[in-house]
Formats: structure tokens, sequence, C-alpha cells
């Protein structure tokens, strides 16, 4: 075994072989690089535009009416799109219900039958507030294409996260009756299941006994199946929005919102008299009331908002560090080409890396989600401190 001193040192070497490195080449290169820049721009007549890491950044976390994969330019300059289209449906009650897909916008440069989609590019020409508009917006114009504020939109359109969200739940239901069609023909019930069916139940059978049953108690029956819809819900989709090209709709907040609304209402139903003892009249000192009740009442809508962020938060920071990573090849190779490819090996290491560990988010995240669900509904159902099924207070 090597110790970490010796490790420390070689990490050391590497760094500085790998910074002398690249400061000669960038060396030898930044003058041809500045004079071809140079003349770029004098034949161009205007500036090339540098790699934004934030517009990839804020194009992949937020909602979008297109599926995008890739763009690139022809020999003519020509921009190129690979994307996929999605319906646009939008009803005003001045212009009606009006259907579209939105390749009709191309990207942004078109009006299609009254409506704009809103780019970076518009929304700064039009000197228009960001405060109260946003990229993928779709607004009203009129016949001269400026902005029609006397038409009220209401965008009812099937985007990138509700396409995404619903073709994972398709996918989720075609796994789960495959199973119970298996089941239903006697395979995996007198022998040992096999393939999906063994993995389903593996997972069905932990989320039972090491879950539901310790934090809910004798009524977990009750339970149980909104606890594995909410498990296999939050993993399928955490799961395809690490595909490359797809949306990561567990990091979009009005997702996790619906889902801690969800959780809170179930929360509330299973709540009874002793549980709201505790928060209106909790048995302490009478001069500690006017203090603790306010908090304890704070508490029960403490519970949903930190499953929302929670879920939120711990999805989107593995998908910017994953864009961060690959956007500095661009970043480097912006600055010159050569640091660019020989940043290259590394920023892709990482990338890989990190994948992999964000595959371990999915179901941690999944299963942290259901389990916190599952201790809320505990407390809320608790008799008292000698009855069965009492949950000790856990931190959120």
């Amino acid at each position: 075994m090597i110790s970490n001193s010796t490790k420390a040192l070689l990490v050391l070497v590497l760094s500085l072989f790998s910074a002398s490195f690249f400061t000669s080449v960038f060396a030898q290169n930044a003058g041809n690089e500045n004079r071809e820049q140079q003349e770029a721009q004098k034949q161009g007549g205007k500036e090339k535009k540098l790699f934004d890491a934030n517009e990839v950044i804020f194009g992949h976390i937020m909602d979008a009416h297109e599926f995008h994969f890739l763009s690139w330019k022809d020999s003519d300059g020509k921009d190129h799109h690979a994307n996929i289209p999605l319906p646009v449906i939008i009803y005003s009650s001045e212009r009606g219900l009006t259907c579209f897909m939105s390749s009709e916008f191309h990207h942004g440069e078109n009006d299609y039958k009254g409506y704009s989609i809103l780019t970076d590019e518009k929304i700064n020409d039009w000197k228009l507030d960001p405060k109260k508009f946003n990229i993928g917006q779709i607004i009203a114009t009129n016949e001269n294409g400026e902005i029609d504020n006397s038409v009220k939109v209401y965008d009812l359109s099937l985007t990138r996260n509700v396409v995404q969200m619903l073709l994972a739940l398709s996918l989720l239901v075609w796994i789960l009756l495959s199973v119970a069609k298996r089941y239903n023909k006697g395979e995996g019930v007198s022998s040992a299941p096999t393939g999906m069916q063994n993995a389903l139940e593996t997972v069905i059978n932990f989320i039972r006994d090491d879950v539901a049953k310790p934090s809910i108690g004798h009524k977990y029956q009750k339970y149980l199946p909104y606890l594995l819809t909410v498990f296999f819900f939050v993993l399928i989709n955490n799961l395809v929005g690490l595909i490359p090209g797809t949306a990561n709709v567990t990091g979009n907040i009005t997702f996790t919102m619906i889902l801690a609304l969800i959780s809170f209402i179930v929360i509330l139903f299973s709540s009874n008299k002793h549980y709201w003892g505790h928060i209106v009249w909790p048995p302490v000192p009478h001069w500690i009331k006017p203090i603790l009740v306010p908090v304890e009442i704070l508490g029960v809508f403490t519970k949903p908002f930190a499953l929302m962020i929670r879920l939120f938060a711990n999805m989107v920071a593995g998908h910017i560090l994953i864009i961060c990573l690959i956007s500095l090849i661009f970043i480097f190779g912006g600055l010159n080409k050569y640091l660019g490819i020989g940043f290259s090996p590394l920023s892709i290491g990482f990338t890989v890396f990190i994948y992999f560990i964000e595959l371990l988010v999915a179901f941690l995240q999944a299963y942290i989600f259901t389990f916190l669900t599952a201790v809320f509904i505990g407390q809320a159902m608790e008799g008292g401190h000698d009855a069965e099924g009492h949950v000790d207070e856990v931190m959120i």
C-alpha cells in the first residue's frame, strides 16, 4: 500500500507537470490565436460569440418546448439543430385556442399565427424586464412583430418536462404490468423469481420491511401502495433524466412541490387528536407555550418544504456539476484550442465519475423522499409515547 504522503507527492508532481506543459503550449500558440481572432473579427465585422456555460446550464435545467440535442454550423456558417419539436397549445380569450408544433418558431427566429417565443436576443433587443419575461416564454405579437400586451396568453403546451414525465410513467407502468403478468402466470411463485421480478421484489420487500413497518407501525399496509408509488415514480424520473438529451424532471421545483404537496395532504389526513394536541397545546410549562406553539405550527409546513427542496436541490446540483465539467473543455478551448484538447481527458474522466455518483444519488433521493414521507405519516398517527408504532422525531 502506498502511504498518504507518497500519494500527495505524486499528485503534486503530476499537477506541476501539467501546469508547465499547458503554460508552454499556451505561450507558443497565444500569439497565433490572437492574430487569427483579430483577422476573423475584421473579416466578419463582429466579434465571435464565446461559449456561454450559463446559457447551456439553464437551457438544460429550465423547461422548453422541444428536446434539443445539439447544434452545429456548416461550411457556410448556417446554424443547424438536432431536436424533437413538441406540440404548442395556446389559449387566449381574444384569439381562442391555437395549436401547432414548436418547430414553426424556428428556434425563435420566426413568429407564427401571431405568437412569438422569447429568446435572449429578443429580451435584450426589446428591452424587456427579465423578472417578468423568461427565455422560452410564448407571447402574443401584432402585425408589426411587436408585443401585443392586450392579449393574455395561457400556455397549455406539452413541454419537455411534461412529455418526459409521461414517457417515464408509461415505462414504469409497462415494467410493473410485465412483472405482474408473470406472477399471474405462476412464474416466480413456487420458484425463486428471476430477472426483473427478483429486482422489484427485493425493492418492494425493502420498502415494506425497512421503511413502512418501522416508521408507520401496524397500519403500514394502508400506506404501502402510496410509498411504493412515490419511490418508483421518483426513481424512474431520476434515472431517465440521466440519459443525455433528456430533461431533468426531478430538478424542476414545480415537480417536487406537487409531490411534496401530495405527501403533505396524506400526512394531514393521517393525523389524529394527539398529534394536533402536541402542536396547539404542547405538554410544557405555560410560559413556554407562546414560544413553542408557533414553532410547532411552523414545523407542520417545514416538513413538506424539506421534501420539496431536498429532492430539487440534490438533483439540480448533480446535473449542474456534470455540465460545468463538460463546459470547461469549451471554455479552455475558447482561450486556446490546445488547452481545450489537453483538458478534455481530465474533464471527461471527472464527468464519468460524477455520472456514476449520480446513479447512486438517483436511488438515494428516491429512498430519502419515501423514508421521510413514511416517518412524517408515522408521527402524525402516533397515539402517545407508549403507543405502538411511536416514531421518534427526525431531523429534516
